[in-house]
């Protein structure tokens, strides 16, 4: 049953970077593919029904978390104080960005917006890719399950370390690079015209760096932690994980050279659930590693709530995924096609 929940929770996570993804990845381009206030509003009218929806799925989440791995929720919650609350406010900024940038009809007041829309969203995949490092490389557990980390410390991956080093950084670089790709392949594929050419440039630039940062990390994660290849020697079918990955980033640049946009946005999702599927397989079963002594890591063993009560959950959280799939794809589908350049005020 624990085993179970801990798929359960990454399977969220993944759903949310996927579908979220392609939200801040729109965000990190919007002033680089929207020259114009017209240009910008389209871009906006690509994710303007479903961004919210989107974000749900991290809420969801975390609510799975506090339900099937409480001690795990406590400790995250209180040991990553700080860069929750920066993320927090990141993405209200960018709720903001999307929602007041039409209340005034000025152009520094539609500038001051696009711009915050542009920084939220780029420094929340920075901060996504640094969390993903501290869940890989490890955190300063204590005895007690609970630790502290300050924004750095030293820089170097060390067992006091703080949320930002050189490793963590990566990380954010990978995850930068690889929403840009994946938002990039999103507007393009809902786009036209010069819009939709931008779209593409941008694409193609940031799956260089998927590349590039990806094998630097993919080093890097070898050195700091080789126990992740472990999983997968002693089961070897774990490979078809990173293998789906692989052909995800071959994928996303062939298509793009193409110009085959839909099938792009396909690649870079494949390469999204690819990797954060192989990232989970590879941790199992520990939830959060600890780099003061291994005895204090926390895994799904530890830090599982009572099997009586993940066993009832079980069931309402099939019914609510249920319910949240139906609704992510009438929405997908409700809203398919390319969008079009907004006429007068529509509220974006």
């Amino acid at each position: 049953m624990e085993t179970l929940w801990f798929w359960a929770v990454a399977y969220m996570l993944v759903m949310y970077v996927v579908l979220d993804g392609y939200d801040l990845g729109t965000g990190i381009i919007h002033l680089y593919a929207g020259r114009t206030d017209i240009e910008r509003r389209t871009m906006l009218k690509t994710i303007g029904p479903v961004w919210d929806g989107n974000e749900v799925w991290l809420i969801a989440a975390g609510g799975t978390l506090f339900f099937a791995f409480p001690t795990l929720y406590a400790s995250s919650f209180s040991g990553f104080y700080l860069p929750l609350i920066i993320v927090l406010w990141l993405l209200m900024l960018r709720g903001l960005g999307i929602e007041l940038r039409h209340q005034i009809d000025h152009p520094m007041w539609k500038t001051f917006w696009d711009s915050s829309f542009t920084l939220g969203s780029l420094l929340l995949a920075v901060f996504f890719g640094a969390a993903l490092g501290n869940v890989v490389r490890g955190v300063p557990l204590q005895k007690d399950g609970f630790f502290f980390e300050p924004l750095w410390t030293t820089f170097t991956v060390v067992p006091e370390s703080g949320i930002l080093d050189w490793f963590t950084v990566l990380m954010g670089l990978v995850s930068l690079s690889t929403l840009t790709a994946h938002g990039a392949n999103w507007v393009a594929m809902k786009t036209e015209g010069e819009i939709q050419a931008r779209a593409r440039h941008a694409a193609r630039r940031a799956w260089m760096g998927v590349l590039l940062t990806s094998v630097a990390a993919g080093i890097a994660v070898s050195v700091i932690r080789p126990g992740i290849w472990d999983n997968f020697f002693s089961l070897p079918l774990g490979f078809l994980f990173p293998l789906l990955g692989l052909l995800g980033i071959v994928g996303m640049i062939y298509f793009n050279i193409q110009g085959k946009d839909f099938l792009a946005f396909l690649s870079s999702s494949a390469f999204i659930v690819g990797m954060l599927a192989a990232t989970a397989f590879g941790v199992y079963p520990t939830l959060l590693p600890a780099s003061t002594d291994p005895a204090y890591s926390l895994t799904i063993y530890n830090s599982a709530a009572k099997p009586y009560a993940l066993g009832v959950g079980l069931i309402w959280w099939i019914i609510g995924i249920l319910l949240a799939l139906a609704y992510v794809t009438y929405l997908h589908i409700a809203f398919k096609g390319k969008v079009t350049k907004p006429v007068g005020e529509d509220g974006y």
